[in-house]
């Protein structure tokens, strides 16, 4: 696989796009000092819907906070919660997928329902629904929400991964040799069924994102004082013709990460498909 992506240009551009993001996230502060004021909640409303120019490089918002600053917590804050509800969501579809996928029989039945059942529920709908019930929207409150209702897509692929490897001689050769389920399982089953799962895992955080940006600029996903892109783009969406600025930047930013991370899936997906690499 290696081998396969490393001959890949637009590999390294997604990986250098994604290294800078995360250092941005973990660094927010300091990154910000560099171009503005590391704090984004030090606002000057002498300072309103600045263009972009010195000492405010992206230029300042309607409360005269820098731009810049925001965009860079926000890139913390949406990261996060792309990564939290993609980690839950790979949690619940390993070990119910697996269970599925391996035993068959009752469990796979009891699994199926259960997913048919979250399926039902329109996804923006019901974390809008639940969202609209829950008084504090902190980063992990929404990531919980999303990650709730998106389990259940990850877990059927997580499934039919299984059933393809447990039908697999390695896998039943094990099995006629008396090694115990667990082992069979833990050795051999997941560690191969995991490819095509992280391919779309990958995928999943930036669908994870746009649909945080979206329920925070519809106003039913993170509130203020907290930090996100989607609360940016909502606050700018009334002076884009006056300030384009306000809505440029956070776009972009948007725009550079989801495109980044989707792309990579499917990269990945390529790279781990066998006939793609023959």
């Amino acid at each position: 696989m290696w081998a396969t992506l490393r001959r890949r240009p637009l590999f390294w551009l997604c990986a250098v796009a994604l290294g800078l993001l995360s250092i941005i996230a973990l660094f927010p502060g300091p990154i910000a000092g560099l171009f503005g004021h590391p704090d984004p909640r030090v606002c000057d409303l002498a300072q309103s819907a600045n263009a972009p120019g010195d000492g405010h490089v992206f230029g300042t918002d309607l409360q005269g906070c820098d731009i810049f600053a925001n965009v860079v917590y926000g890139t913390q804050t949406s990261l996060l919660i792309g990564l939290v509800t993609t980690v839950l969501c790979l949690a619940i579809a390993m070990v119910l997928g697996t269970i599925a996928g391996f035993y068959g029989g009752i469990a796979d039945r009891i699994v199926a329902r259960l997913t048919d059942v979250f399926l039902g529920f329109p996804f923006l709908l019901g974390a809008i629904v639940v969202l609209n019930s829950i008084g504090t929207r902190s980063a992990i409150t929404v990531a919980l929400v999303l990650a709730f209702f998106s389990w259940p897509t990850l877990a059927r692929l997580v499934r039919s991964s299984v059933r393809t490897v447990r039908d697999a001689e390695y896998v039943q050769a094990a099995t006629a040799m008396g090694i115990s389920d667990r082992r069979v399982l833990l050795n051999h089953v997941v560690p191969n069924s995991l490819g095509p799962v992280l391919a779309i895992a990958t995928t999943m955080v930036g669908s994870v994102i746009v649909a945080e940006s979206t329920l925070s600029f519809l106003g039913v996903g993170l509130r203020s004082p907290s930090i996100s892109w989607g609360l940016q783009l909502s606050t700018a969406q009334s002076y884009f013709q006056n300030d384009p600025h306000l809505l440029v930047f956070p776009s972009v930013f948007l725009t550079v990460t989801v495109l980044s991370l989707i792309t990579l899936g499917d990269i990945l997906r390529d790279a781990l498909d066998p006939k793609a690499r023959s």
